[in-house]
């Protein structure tokens, strides 16, 4: 059976939406976008790899597979999580069953999510990563399929935006966790 990891940037108040750029997510008229950028630094990089080293399949929903294919792909600048990203089995939930899915290695999840990922947790294969995709996660949660989640938390409150959670009720138990020197928590939390 497969495991799933949810790997997700998120504010003190739990916005996780557009963390990257500007232009990332305007939905809701967000205008925080790239809010997680300066916070970059030599450990977390070395964090995440480390994650990266472990493999695994990736599970996104479709708005977010979309913006990492619009991206990743065409990236020359030798970044690892370029090589990752494109080597990785890429399976996309979505309800429309002619979603068409350019990056290599996707595979299509028509129908609905909890159904669809419940099967396929339930087959042999890499563990599954998901990354950003808060519809999918906030689906996957309430019907109680995610094994683990790695909070990556930045010391800023947004007061607006998409948050990771929503109204998803989840306990969790901190497995381990490590600070960088800019103040963000990166903790691993499995659900009880």
């Amino acid at each position: 059976m497969r495991r799933i990891t949810v790997t997700n940037h998120v504010s003190l108040d739990g916005v996780m939406q557009a963390p990257a750029s500007p232009e990332e997510d305007l939905r809701g008229h967000f205008p925080y976008g790239g809010w997680a950028v300066p916070d970059s630094d030599d450990v977390l990089a070395s964090e995440m790899s480390a994650g990266m080293g472990e493999g695994g399949a990736m599970l996104f929903g479709r708005r977010t597979y979309e913006t990492m294919a619009a991206f990743w792909p065409h990236q020359t600048d030798g970044n690892p999580f370029t090589t990752f990203l494109d080597a990785a089995d890429k399976f996309v939930v979505s309800r429309n069953p002619n979603l068409d899915l350019p990056w290599q290695n996707s595979m299509l999840l028509a129908g609905n999510a909890a159904d669809t990922v419940a099967e396929l947790k339930q087959t042999d294969g890499d563990d599954l990563g998901i990354l950003g995709s808060g519809d999918l996660v906030r689906s996957l949660a309430a019907a109680h399929l995610i094994d683990e989640y790695v909070l990556i938390m930045h010391p800023l409150v947004l007061g607006t935006g998409t948050r990771l959670f929503g109204r998803t009720y989840q306990r969790l138990e901190l497995t381990r966790s490590v600070t960088t020197p800019k103040g963000v928590i990166v903790a691993y939390y499995r659900p009880i």
